[in-house]
């Protein structure tokens, strides 16, 4: 498809969607804050459609709006992350021979089997997975603790070492975005909706039943610090430094070795560039577009049920398994529309959009919650988690520690692939250290400032007896997609947080399968063809069509388990990358500045001035 063409496509939907998002806005603002002006006229079914056509028609319009160009980005290298528009003839001729067969097929015959194996044997599948999965974070519990410490380390030893100072990249080689857009994308795409599914939800069941290296009564006062303080553990510095010690290896062999981008390069130390088409190449990048799809449509349900909660929390109305096929359905086709605009587009612009809509929905929660108690706990919690970091890192466990933390390691390994890839792939230009600084330091403060925000306020409610959210779910068996409903209402303009909270969870959601998609067609594609958008459409509607089967056939827990095995692979994948990328480093990036170098550098230089001259030795 021309550029031309694409712009006419482009203008005539715009055209479609700007008048469906200002009608089916007005309708939800209306149910939402004037619902007397509603009443009963609009059932369960026809809130939720309306509900997905006003998010689905805005978000369709940021993504289909005109791209203009921004001052020196015509000059700058073309991102790597491209995808090639065909007509539709061309488009299915192609697909087949542009796809790695290995890589293509074996996913889509696990997944088929898995949900076939799910509706014909239900509880022997579940037995089976939940067998395997238990034994696996039980067993890999050191591994697992020890390959997450290790990138922490690393990226400390990078973020203050020489090896930072490596330009990914030529030596006059410009970034691709600017760095607004860099930490935008970044941060987008490797939460997910986890953010506000969690946020309000996790120091809560930590709180009722606190870590056994808490010395604290549960629900007690002094059950709060240790419930903020290993909040910040599970989603701070370690999760994402997880997704770097993936992410850069692979941009250091792309852009100074012109390795391929794929998973695979963080093997190019040991087998070579040239290697990486070989089986264990292949079978690195398998397991990477399994374990991203596995991910992605796991998410994409428990964000379904999340979404659905909330609109039967408002409005008192019930969807069943109908509302959730229709959710995701809506969700995939924004998928679709945003992925196939490309990153300079769609998956820019819904990032943009998440991060303001986080930002604000933070500062009303700050403005109108406790503000004095969430300050001074989160204070006391920041300290506790630095100074604990160590023994928290280290501490290992049967029970508790099994089913948090190392499960939460696991998870977030499991992410890494498609997370570190699309981190690679839109750091051309940059610093190392700057990518770590990026992909760590920032993405981990702007993460712990909303858990401590969220779940401070979620305390300071159940604590103070405001609202009792622990009895609540304790009395109507409900889990954690709920949480966030039942602590909003408490607070004043509860009607607003609402309505912004379910923005969040259908942006954030957006903007990681938009980035999954993208990638997982990227893997998929043979080396040096770029994904084309049948390319795209076939691996945003598989992961859709996973996410439904495993709703209705109820695996969801079971896929997620069968998710998180993907984790041990790629925790010692890690630190193989790990080893490869320092060795590389000591042979061929001598002679670069630490920080403290630097910084000494600049410092004005102190000599020592005699007024009066040495007498004259005798």
């Amino acid at each position: 498809m021309s550029g031309s063409e694409a712009g006419e496509t482009g203008g005539v939907l715009a055209g479609v969607l700007l008048p469906l998002c200002i009608g089916s806005g007005a309708v939800v603002v209306a149910g939402f804050f004037f619902p007397e002006f509603v009443g009963d006229a609009v059932d369960g079914h026809v809130w939720l459609v309306v509900a997905l056509t006003f998010f689905g028609s805005g978000l369709g319009y940021l993504a289909v709006l005109p791209h203009a160009a921004t001052a020196g980005e015509e000059h700058r290298p073309p991102a790597l992350l491209r995808i090639r528009r065909h007509s539709v003839r061309v488009t299915l001729g192609e697909f087949l021979a542009r796809h790695d067969p290995v890589v293509l097929g074996v996913p889509v015959a696990v997944f088929a089997l898995f949900c076939a194996s799910q509706a014909l044997f239900p509880g022997a599948t579940t037995a089976v997975v939940d067998g395997v999965s238990n034994t696996v974070l039980l067993g890999g519990g050191p591994l697992f603790l020890g390959a997450m410490f290790l990138a922490v380390c690393y990226c400390l030893v990078l973020l203050v070492g020489p090896w930072g100072d490596v330009r990914l990249g030529a030596p006059d080689a410009e970034p691709t975005y600017t760095y607004p857009t860099y930490f935008t994308l970044v941060f987008t795409a490797g939460i997910a909706a986890g953010v506000v599914v969690w946020g309000p939800a996790e120091a809560l069941f930590h709180y009722r039943t606190p870590p056994p290296t808490v010395d604290a009564q549960p629900q007690s006062a002094a059950a709060i610090d240790g419930a903020l303080t290993y909040v910040l553990f599970h989603w701070g510095l370690s999760a994402w430094s997880a997704y770097a010690v993936i992410g850069l290896p692979i941009a250091y062999f792309v852009f100074r070795h012109d390795a391929p981008l794929r998973v695979s390069t963080i093997l190019a130390p040991f087998l070579g560039v040239d290697g990486l088409d070989s089986l264990w190449g292949r079978l690195v990048d398998t397991l990477a577009v399994f374990a991203t799809i596995g991910g992605i449509a796991t998410s994409v349900a428990l964000v379904s049920e999340q979404f659905l909660a909330g609109i039967t929390f408002q409005w008192g109305v019930t969807t069943g398994r109908t509302g959730s096929v229709v959710f995701i359905a809506g969700l995939t086709l924004v998928v679709l529309l945003s992925c196939v605009t490309g990153v300079h587009r769609g998956i820019r612009r819904i990032a943009a959009l998440t991060v303001a809509l986080f930002a604000l929905f933070a500062l009303v929660v700050f403005v109108v919650g406790p503000r004095s108690f969430v300050v001074s706990r989160g204070l006391d919690a920041v300290g506790a988690y630095a100074l604990g970091f160590v023994p928290l890192s280290l501490t290992l466990g049967d029970g508790w520690v099994t089913d948090w933390t190392v499960w939460n390691w696991s998870w977030w390994f499991s992410w890494a692939p498609f997370a570190g890839l699309f981190v690679a792939a839109l750091s051309r230009g940059r610093r190392i250290r700057t990518v770590v600084v990026t992909s760590v330091v920032a993405t981990s403060a702007a993460t712990m400032v909303w858990f401590l925000l969220l779940g401070g306020t979620s305390l300071w409610l159940q604590h103070r007896g405001r609202t009792d959210v622990l009895g609540t779910l304790a009395d109507s068996g409900g889990s954690e997609a709920v949480v966030g409903f039942l602590v909003f209402d408490a607070l004043p303009l509860g009607d607003l947080l609402v309505f912004l909270f379910l923005g969040l969870v259908v942006v954030f959601m957006v903007t990681s399968a938009d980035v999954s998609t993208l990638v997982t067609a990227l893997l998929a594609t043979r080396r040096g063809l770029a994904p084309t958008t049948g390319s795209i459409v076939f691996w945003g509607t598989f992961q859709g069509a996973v996410a439904v089967s495993v709703l209705l056939l109820g695996g969801i827990e079971t896929l997620q388990a069968l998710a998180v095995l993907t984790g041990l692979p790629f925790a010692v994948l890690s630190v193989v990358a790990l080893g490869g990328l320092t060795l590389t480093f000591v042979r061929e990036e001598g002679g670069h500045t630490s920080l403290v170098g630097r910084l000494l550098a600049k410092l004005p230089s102190v000599g020592l001035h005699h007024d009066i001259d040495p007498p004259d030795e005798e």
